[in-house]
């Protein structure tokens, strides 16, 4: 495997440095409780918690962000859309978000950017039950897929049929929620779904006790980015150490997670209802890490990106029709805390 290095700037390690010496030095640092509990930090996840979260409540259990001086508060959400505007509204200090929503959201006028993105690789997919017959992309023809209007994967879903050699009149969609489209798939009301293949996947083999079958849309050479951190802009003008010691924790937070998933995902365990069983978190989790990085930033630290990833991803969402234009990087990203598209 490739050595793993860092784009962060050298100020991030000495910002580490900083707070684990006044971990040990409490008095100097401000008084015992000030030092051991370091600064009140809310973040906001994209959904409720799934296995692609493990590494936040690692990270919390693992005292790694404490360790940046961070006290971290972690609170579900109900959608990227939400996650951003509620960053956006300084609800939250910091949100987990997809980056197509981010974009989106930032066009229309909302003041935030991203300060790392963490799943670089989508994990949107057709996903099907393998007893379908449904084995490759050409065996779509016909077939009824539920889709959710409006989000990325939907939006995106045209490009991935004409990558594959399909029409949109190739294939049947029919518009649902989230739920609805598991339960449509789950009940053979439709013969699949587009999606995150590393949350619903798991999830309804769980519960079906069928094996599924992802049809990616990296797989036919499609990709944009996914989920990674949001702040304010005036989070990221104001308090920039702040922004760095968030970034840097949660790298580490995320290559802990990769190095013990066992323990990561045990981390989890009874911080919301909402949540799977352990063994789908596992499962959900481990389908996460081939999404950390690209061709591109195989090797680095999570959450380094590429410039041409950037654009690559801007573009795709333009062509697709979620942006107006295809604007410069630096709109949507402030590069300064991880590297890349600067």
């Amino acid at each position: 495997m490739p050595t793993r290095t860092s784009a962060r700037p050298a100020r991030s390690t000495a910002a580490a440095l900083l707070a684990g010496a006044c971990a040990l030095a409490l008095t100097a640092c401000g008084g015992q409780g000030e030092a051991s509990e370091g600064d009140s930090v809310t973040l906001q996840l994209n959904w409720y918690p799934y296995g692609e979260h493990a590494a936040f409540y690692h990270g919390v259990a693992e005292g790694i962000y404490e360790k940046h001086g961070i006290a971290l508060t972690i609170e579900a959400g109900q959608g990227s859309a939400r996650v951003v505007q509620a960053v956006g509204q300084q609800d939250f200090d910091f949100g987990w978000a997809d980056t197509p929503a981010l974009l989106a959201n930032v066009d229309q006028g909302v003041d935030v950017r991203s300060v790392g993105v963490f799943l670089q690789s989508t994990p949107s997919a057709v996903q099907v039950f393998s007893d379908t017959g449904i084995a490759e992309p050409d065996d779509l023809r016909g077939r009824t897929i539920a889709v959710s209007a409006g989000d990325a994967v939907t939006l995106t879903f045209p490009l991935y049929l004409d990558a594959v050699g399909l029409t949109e009149a190739d294939v049947t969609q029919q518009n649902l929620d989230s739920a609805g489209k598991n339960a449509a798939m789950m009940v053979g009301r439709v013969d699949g779904l587009i999606g995150f293949a590393h949350d619903q996947g798991p999830k309804i083999a769980d519960e079906s006790g069928r094996d599924v079958t992802y049809l990616r849309y990296t797989d036919a050479g499609l990709n944009f980015f996914s989920n990674g951190l949001v702040a304010h802009n005036s989070t990221i003008a104001d308090d920039p150490e702040l922004v760095e010691r968030m970034v840097a924790a949660t790298t580490e937070a995320f290559l802990a997670a990769q190095d013990e998933p066992d323990a990561a995902v045990a981390a989890m365990a009874g911080k919301n209802p909402q949540m799977p069983s352990a063994d789908v978190l596992l499962q959900q989790w481990r389908q996460t890490i081939p999404l950390l990085a690209t061709d591109r930033t195989e090797g680095q630290d999570p959450g380094v990106t590429d410039e041409a990833d950037w654009r690559e991803t801007i573009e795709v969402l333009a062509e697709a029709g979620l942006l107006a234009e295809a604007r410069e990087t630096d709109v949507y990203f402030d590069g300064s805390f991880t590297g890349g598209g600067e």
